[in-house]
């Protein structure tokens, strides 16, 4: 993460793509492109090397290229080049100026539209990889792009960051690297930083010490917290921090994923913003 990242110079909304594309994200959705159609194609035989979409060994990438003109672009389809430089140049010089929106709109289409027998799961799980990787709001589910980050979300996390005190912020801070490093991203701590966020929060309000789960039942009376809120933080705290848990048994797991400490981070981050607006009264 970069320094304007971890001290709070860029906004949270610019980390986690929202509508928005930026270079990274585009180019490696561009290769999965690559990776799972473009380099099917075949050279045909013959004097000279070429390599032309309308013959039979090439009939699913022309199909997908017939459809784009028809249906995609809606250009005639005398104008869909048999040669496939060209008709790739054309592509690409598409993807690479295109808005971010119809970036998604192209891969989408793609993935319903290449018959090639398990393309569509190979390739929606590889596009899911790297929107993973480079942050992005939206995911492949069910063949179809969705958005998985609403902005109120990152609101949440954004005014957490700008209002909190010392060691609260920190440990936000330190949850953000951790889930938005593309190299190697680490959930686990993520989601422990983000609950020691809450943890701080609520020692620096009952001016004690203590881990969450002790002083979360405090601070129902001190703040008029609601019964089922102080459950809900309470079962939270208990699903990191028992035998198999986050905080007392960090061995690797498949199971935690970039969807678990997004949770972690907004629900704390709305926490602590809720706590805050109601020690100000």
């Amino acid at each position: 993460m970069r320094f304007s990242e971890r001290y709070g110079h860029k906004k949270i909304r610019d980390i986690v793509q929202i509508e928005s594309i930026d270079e990274p994200l585009r180019t490696a959705l561009w290769n999965v492109l690559q990776i799972h159609i473009w380099d099917s194609v075949k050279m045909s035989s013959g004097m000279y090397v070429r390599y032309y979409i309308s013959n039979d060994s090439n009939r699913e990438t022309y199909n997908l290229c017939k459809r784009l003109w028809l249906s995609y672009f809606k250009k005639p389809l005398d104008t869909l080049d048999s040669e496939w430089d060209d008709a790739r140049k054309f592509l690409r010089g598409y993807f690479f100026k295109c808005e971010w929106y119809e970036v998604y709109d192209f891969i989408e289409f793609c993935a319903s539209n290449y018959d090639r027998h398990g393309f569509k799961e190979r390739f929606t799980d590889s596009c899911n990889k790297v929107l993973e990787r480079e942050m992005s709001a939206y995911r492949f589910i069910n063949g179809l792009i969705v958005q998985i980050t609403e902005q109120e979300q990152l609101d949440d996390i954004e005014k957490a960051l700008e209002e909190s005190r010392g060691p609260v912020r920190t440990h936000l801070r330190r949850s953000l690297e951790l889930l938005s490093n593309r190299e190697s991203p680490d959930y686990r701590n993520s989601i422990k930083e983000s609950v020691c966020a809450v943890e701080s929060l609520v020692g620096i309000v009952l001016g004690s010490k203590g881990t969450l789960g002790q002083l979360i039942k405090k601070l129902e009376d001190e703040i008029n917290l609601h019964p089922a809120l102080k459950s809900a933080f309470s079962s939270l705290y208990g699903y990191t921090s028992d035998e198999g848990g986050i905080r007392h048994a960090l061995m690797e797991s498949e199971s935690i994923r970039f969807e678990d400490a997004k949770f972690f981070i907004v629900v704390c981050s709305a926490f602590i913003n809720f706590v805050e607006s109601k020690v100000s009264e």
